[in-house]
C-alpha cells in the first residue's frame, strides 16, 4: 500500500513520509549498533598490536580481526548508507518511499545476514579476515551470511531507484535532482555493480564451502572479490561527499560553486573509480602488466580528479557562504569563525580534510605500480584505508547523525557539550591510527601479523625502535578513538531514546542556520580555498616523490 501519510518538517519545509522516517530510523539505529560492536573489537586489535599490551593469543587475534572488518567495513557502513539513500531520496525530494515492505523485507534480509555472520566469526571456523582469500575456508554459513546481507542491500538500492521514479512521475521537486541526491545515485549506482560482483564470487564460494565445487582458482578469486571489495569503499565515497554537501548547506546555508562541475565529479566516480581495486593486484604475477599499467595510471587519474575537484568546491562553497555573512578578512577569516562547536561542521570538515591529506594522497602512492611494491601487505595498506574509511567515511556519517537526531528522530541532543568535542576526540584517534600504521608500514611491518616481535618463529626479523614507537602509538590512538566512538554511540542512543522531544517547534542550537544567498559563481572569490589546494598539491608532490626516494634506496646501485 502507498504511504501518504506525512509530516511536514519545521526546520527545512520538507514532507517526512512515515515509511521513509520509520526505515531511515531502523537502519541508522542497526548500523550505530554494528559500529559498536566493530568498534569494539577494533580496540581489541589494536591493543593486541601494541607490543607492549598484547592483549589478545593469535587465535582470538584472527578472529577479532574478521569481526572487525566485516562490522565496519561493510554492515556499519552499508546500513547507514541505506539510511542516507532513504534520506536522499524519499525526504530531499518530497516523495513518499517506493514499496515500503520490500524495503523492510531488505532490512530484515540484511539484517538477518550480519547476525548470521557475525555468529559464524564468533563460533570461531572462520577466522578468514575481512578478505577471505582462497583456498582459506570459512564455515558454509559465514558466505551465506554475506549473500544475504548482499541482496537485502541490493534491494534497498532498487527501492531508492523506484522512488526517484515516483518523484519524477508525482512531481514533488523541481528541475533537475538535488546534488545530494546525485551523489546518492552515484552511490547506488555503484553499489548495484559492487554487490553483482560479490554474487558472481560469493555464490560459487558459499558452494564450495558445502563441498559441490572441488576448486576455486585464487587469482580469479581475488580478481573478482575485490571488484566487490574496494568498490563498496566507493560506495562510501560517493556517500560521505554527498554528506558534505548536505552539512555544508544545512549548517551554513552553502550552494555548490558549479552544480555542472559537482556533478561531472561524481559520474566520474561512476566511471572511473572501481579501477582503483587494481591495487590491491600489482603484486599478482598471474595480471599482466598492461591490465596493471593502464588501470594505475590514466583510467586512475580520472578517478583521483572527481575527489580533488570534490576537495575545491565543498571547502570553496562554504568560504562563499562565510563571506556572504561578512567573514572577509584576511585568507581565513570565514574558516576560523565557522561554527566549530556544532559537531556535524566540526566532523565534516575534520572528515574533509583527513580525507584529502591522509586518505588520497596515500591512494594516489599506493596505486602507483612501481611504488606499491614496497608497501603492499604492510600496515601502510590498513592505515591508508583507516583514513579514508574512517576518517572519511566514518567521521562524515557521524556528522551526519548529528543532524539526523532532530531532523529525523526529532529529540534535542543530549550532554551538548560533549557531543561538540566527540568529532575532536573521535578525529584524532583516528588520524593517530592513520598515521602511525603507515609509519609502521613504511619501515616494513606487515599488517595481519599477530606478533611483529616474531616470538617463536623459526625465523626472526628485528625492526627498528622507531617502529615499535609507531605500534605504541597506534594503540594509544586506538583508545582515543574508541573513546570517541563510545562517546558518539552515548550521545546518540541517549538523544534518541532520552532527549527531549522537539515536536514540530523549530530546530535551534546544534544543527540549523538559516541559509545564505551569495552572488553568481563569477563574482565569487575563495582565495582562502585556493590556498589550502595550494598546500595539499604541494604536500602531494612532495611525498610523492618522498616515496620514488624510498623505493630508488630499495636496489641501490653499486
Amino acid at each position: 500500500m502507498p504511504d501518504f501519510n506525512h509530516r511536514v518538517c519545521p526546520a527545512t519545509g520538507l514532507r517526512i513520509h512515515t515509511s521513509a522516517e520509520n526505515l531511515i530510523k531502523a537502519n541508522a539505529v542497526t548500523a550505530i549498533v554494528f559500529l559498536a560492536i566493530g568498534g569494539f573489537f577494533g580496540l581489541m586489535v589494536a591493543l593486541t598490536r601494541w607490543p607492549g599490551v598484547h592483549l589478545l593469543p593469535a587465535d582470538w587475534f584472527y578472529l577479532v580481526l574478521t569481526g572487525h572488518g566485516l562490522d565496519v567495513l561493510l554492515v556499519w557502513i552499508i546500513f547507514f548508507e541505506i539510511a542516507v539513500l532513504y534520506f536522499a531520496s524519499a525526504i530531499l525530494l518530497n516523495s513518499r518511499l517506493a514499496a515500503p515492505r520490500w524495503a523492510w523485507t531488505g532490512f530484515a534480509l540484511m539484517l538477518i545476514g550480519a547476525l548470521i555472520v557475525n555468529v559464524a566469526v564468533l563460533q570461531g571456523n572462520s577466522s578468514v579476515m575481512f578478505t577471505s582469500y582462497v583456498p582459506m575456508q570459512a564455515a558454509p554459513h559465514f558466505y551465506l551470511g554475506l549473500i544475504l546481507f548482499a541482496v537485502g542491500a541490493l534491494i534497498g538500492c532498487f527501492v531508492f531507484f523506484g522512488t526517484l521514479v515516483i518523484a519524477k512521475e508525482e512531481k514533488t521537486y523541481e528541475g533537475s535532482v538535488p546534488l545530494v541526491t546525485f551523489g546518492a545515485i552515484t552511490a547506488a549506482i555503484i553499489a548495484v555493480f559492487t554487490i553483482a560482483s560479490g554474487a558472481i564470487i560469493l555464490v560459487p564460494t558459499f558452494l564450495w564451502s558445502l563441498g559441490y565445487i572441488g576448486n576455486i582458482d585464487t587469482l580469479m578469486y581475488k580478481t573478482v572479490w575485490w571488484a566487490m571489495g574496494h568498490s563498496s569503499q566507493q560506495i562510501n565515497v560517493s556517500a560521505h561527499v554527498a554528506i558534505w554537501y548536505l552539512i555544508a548547506a544545512v549548517v551554513l546555508g552553502a550552494k555548490p560553486l558549479s552544480e555542472k562541475v559537482s556533478r561531472m565529479a561524481f559520474l566520474m566516480y561512476i566511471l572511473f573509480l572501481q579501477l582503483a581495486s587494481a591495487h590491491h593486484l600489482l603484486v599478482e604475477p598471474g595480471i599482466s602488466s598492461e591490465w596493471k599499467v593502464f588501470n594505475t595510471s590514466y583510467a586512475l587519474y580520472l578517478a583521483v580528479l572527481g575527489s580533488m575537484l570534490h576537495g575545491m568546491t565543498v571547502p570553496g562553497s562554504i568560504e562563499a557562504a562565510q563571506r556572504a555573512r561578512g567573514y572577509t578578512n584576511g585568507l581565513f577569516e570565514w574558516l576560523t569563525k565557522a561554527p566549530w562547536g556544532n559537531p556535524a561542521f566540526s566532523g565534516m570538515f575534520m572528515s574533509l580534510v583527513m580525507f584529502g591529506f591522509l586518505g588520497g594522497i596515500s591512494g594516489v602512492v599506493l596505486g602507483t605500480e612501481q611504488i606499491n611494491i614496497i608497501m603492499h601487505n604492510t600496515l601502510y595498506v590498513p592505515g591508508h584505508f583507516h583514513a579514508t574509511v574512517v576518517a572519511g567515511t566514518t567521521l562524515a556519517f557521524m556528522a551526519g547523525t548529528y543532524l539526523l537526531v532532530p531532523l529525523i528522530f526529532r529529540r534535542e541532543l543530549i550532554m551538548k557539550g560533549l557531543a561538540r568535542w566527540q568529532p575532536y576526540l573521535f578525529g584524532l584517534g583516528v588520524m593517530g591510527i592513520s598515521v602511525f600504521m603507515m609509519g609502521a608500514g613504511t619501515l616494513g611491518v606487515p599488517r595481519r601479523v599477530w606478533d611483529i616481535t616474531g616470538a617463536g618463529a623459526a625465523i626472526k626479523y628485528d625492526y627498528s625502535g622507531a617502529a615499535y614507537l609507531m605500534m605504541g602509538l597506534n594503540g594509544i590512538s586506538g583508545v582515543l578513538a574508541a573513546l570517541g566512538g563510545l562517546a558518539f554511540i552515548v550521545i546518540i542512543v541517549g538523544s534518541v531514546l532520552f532527549g527531549k522531544r522537539t515536536g514540530d517547534k523549530p530546530l535551534e542550537g546544534l544543527t540549523m542556520t538559516t541559509a545564505t544567498k551569495y552572488g553568481s559563481a563569477e563574482h565569487i572569490k575563495i582565495p582562502g580555498t585556493v590556498m589550502l589546494v595550494g598546500v595539499f598539491f604541494t604536500a602531494f608532490v612532495l611525498y610523492y616523490f618522498v616515496n620514488w626516494k624510498y623505493l630508488a634506496e630499495v636496489w641501490p646501485l653499486r
